[in-house]
């Protein structure tokens, strides 16, 4: 056999390996892919050196699966005889020692440091390929001044051989152990779940302003959904003084859970660790790409020759729901927001629908109108087509006149064939604080009156899971503009049940029923018997996120009423959808018209403070140029999302 590089070769034996490689060394890299023995090896290397009387260190510098310390984190472990007893550490709030490689690097160096009068073991993430493995092998030799690199691997060929040669310090080549496998995707998630909530037994919540901190790495927007339990580290000049965990977020601050004794500090580092829904500690989606974005819905029918260009079509992800602009920015008006898990559908305004496959509308359960004007309704005939033999009735929400609209569409087909096929709708017009219901089902003459109901505060359909408000605008005539309000997102932690050794069932159902009840002192029935408040459960068994919320508005003048009721409808809200119809410079048409200009969308949302602003409606002059009414709005609001100009090409 071959030895690379003239590479000197053990088998795994830490008592030969500590007699015949470390001897006076005091800096040793362990190196390898993931699963071959590692940490192992380093806590029997420690073991080793503590029987010959010598102290030994651990730098553990894999964040995702560290064998001792904090996940997230880079942490420095002293040898005691039993085990590794933690030192200090240095927050990355990140999984991935690939992605941070630099911050990584830099908390391996600060650490090292600290290390004098012991021999320093540093167990390498397991990053071996690409430019990725082979900056970290680079990096975390002189960052850590190692003199000894011993390369753990199952075949002959060690990875990143030539960057191993060119370090020019002693390598050696260690045959892998045999016992040694690396555990699943699963196991790893609950196995540094499990370092982290040791970590936090008997943290205390506490609220920092925003104004009193300065965030550093890659910090969320300020959304709850992006916040809450998202890791954070606490630094100052001297390093990380304390991890914790996001537990609540307002416009004023943050809540976090934090060791007890952690100081003050000014700093904040936040990167992409959090808690999942399952209450397992993972990488987080990036909230700003992985929720808006313009791309072509997965559900949409082919464009056809003739139809035309819409213009780019948003797409935005609420967690529980998925939002769809059918037909673009500058078609009809046509919002698909599909229920996920349900197999349901919503519709706001109902533009041209052929682009949407029949399949979806059977499964739209309610329609929410802001007006009858022919761009906004001309769907309708789709929508009942396809609804033919459907059992359901759909519900139609609309402002005052929206019955007999529909009647006059539905009254203008022949129906000599249908029998008692004919599909079947609810229509509910907001007169004031008024809901007036009427039914009608096609095939049979009329349109019957069936009774009204007091409206509270604008809300129109209240679910368990969600609920949809409106205001009434002003566009020459009567519009409604829609808030899509979900429930809190409330997760059971299945590692915190598996602690308690409950079993699920049926009491976690009612559990999370008394929650959204907001019934702190109602008791809950254990599997084991006993009782336990509302109150007393909810911290230790389940994660609250905030829903998300959307608002749609379209069709409507700049004026001060119009804007000082959407604003209030839209204040904090995840995403707004908002019609852009002119430019600025044509204002005088908009007024006429009865439209909003790019500076008023702009004005509105920065007003609301919304997360996200999605103009659409734009007036089909500016299909040559979308760009001109995207950058006159983001002169207005950085809260605009643009379509990248790969996306704005393709359309």
């Amino acid at each position: 056999m071959i030895e690379p590089f003239g590479m000197k070769r053990f088998a795994f034996e830490p008592e030969v390996i500590v007699d015949r490689l470390v001897g006076g060394r005091r800096r040793v890299l362990l190196f390898g892919q993931p699963g071959v023995g590692k940490s192992t090896l380093a806590g029997r290397l420690a073991a080793c050196l503590h029987e010959a009387g010598r102290r030994a260190c651990c730098l553990a510098a894999d964040p995702g699966s560290p064998v001792f310390g904090v996940p997230g984190a880079v942490s420095l472990g002293v040898w005691t005889g039993p085990g590794w007893s933690l030192s200090r550490i240095e927050a990355l709030c990140s999984l991935d020692a690939a992605r941070f490689r630099l911050p990584l690097v830099s908390a391996v160096g600060a650490l090292a440091a600290e290390v004098s009068e012991a021999v320093l073991l540093v167990d390498a993430p397991g990053v071996t390929r690409g430019v990725a493995g082979a900056e970290l092998l680079t990096a975390l030799a002189q960052a850590a001044g190692i003199d000894l690199v011993l390369v753990l691997s199952r075949h002959d060929d060690p990875p990143l051989a030539v960057e191993l040669q060119a370090l020019g310090v002693e390598t050696a080549f260690i045959a892998a152990s045999q016992e040694a496998r690396r555990p699943g995707k699963a196991t790893r998630a609950r196995q540094r779940t499990m370092l982290w909530d040791r970590y936090l037994e008997g943290a205390q919540d506490r609220t920092l302003a925003f104004h009193r901190l300065r965030m550093i790495g890659t910090p969320p927007r300020r959304a709850p959904e992006a916040w809450v339990g998202k890791q954070v580290g606490l630094v100052d000049d001297r390093g990380t003084l304390a991890m914790g965990e996001v537990t609540g977020m307002d416009s004023e601050g943050l809540t976090l859970r934090l060791p007890g004794d952690c100081p003050y500090a000014d700093t904040l580092v936040v990167r992409d660790a959090g808690r999942g829904a399952d209450g397992l500690l993972a990488t987080t989606k990036p909230f700003g790409e992985g929720f808006v974005r313009y791309l072509p819905a997965t559900d949409l029918v082919p464009d056809v020759a003739g139809r035309g260009t819409s213009g780019a079509r948003p797409v935005v992800h609420l967690g529980t729901a998925m939002a769809s602009l059918i037909n673009g920015v500058f078609g009809d008006p046509l919002l698909h927001l599909r229920l996920r898990h349900q197999r349901r559908s919503l519709l706001f305004d109902l533009g041209e629908g052929s682009r949407l496959p029949a399949r979806i509308a059977h499964q739209v359960s309610d329609v929410f109108l802001t007006h009858a004007h022919v761009d906004h309704i001309s769907g309708f005939f789709w929508l009942l087509r396809s609804r033919i033999g459907e059992a359901g009735v759909c519900r139609l929400y609309g402002p005052p006149g929206l019955a007999a609209h529909v009647e006059g569409l539905v009254s203008g087909i022949h129906w000599d064939r249908i029998g008692n096929r004919g599909p079947r709708f609810d229509i509910l017009e907001l007169h004031g604080k008024r809901l007036r219901r009427y039914r009608l089902q096609a095939g049979r003459p009329g349109c019957d009156f069936i009774g009204e109901e007091v409206v509270q505060d604008g809300v129109l359909l209240a679910e368990e899971a969600f609920r949809v408000r409106a205001v009434t605008l002003d566009h020459g005539t009567p519009v409604l503009a829609f808030a899509y309000e979900p429930a809190r997102q409330i997760n059971v932690r299945k590692e915190r049940l598996r602690e308690m050794g409950w079993d699920a069932g049926s009491w976690l159902n009612e559990l999370k029923e008394r929650i959204h009840a907001g019934e702190e002192s109602a008791r809950i029935t254990l599997p084991d018997g006993r009782e336990e408040t509302v109150a007393m459960l909810a911290p230790q068994l389940v994660l609250i996120t905030p829903g998300s919320r959307l608002v749609y508005a379209s069709d409507f003048g700049d004026t001060p009423d119009n804007r000082r009721s959407l604003v209030e409808l839209a204040r904090g809200a995840h995403t707004l959808f908002c019609e852009a119809t002119f430019l600025e410079r044509e204002s005088a048409q908009a007024a006429r018209t009865g439209h909003l200009t790019t500076r008023g969308c702009g004005e509105i949302a920065n007003e609301a403070g919304v997360e996200h602003l999605i103009p659409f409606h734009f007036s089909r002059r500016y299909e040559e140029e979308p760009s001109q009414v995207y950058m006159e709005i983001a002169a207005v609001s950085p809260r605009v999302v643009m379509p990248s100009q790969r996306v704005a090409d393709r359309e």
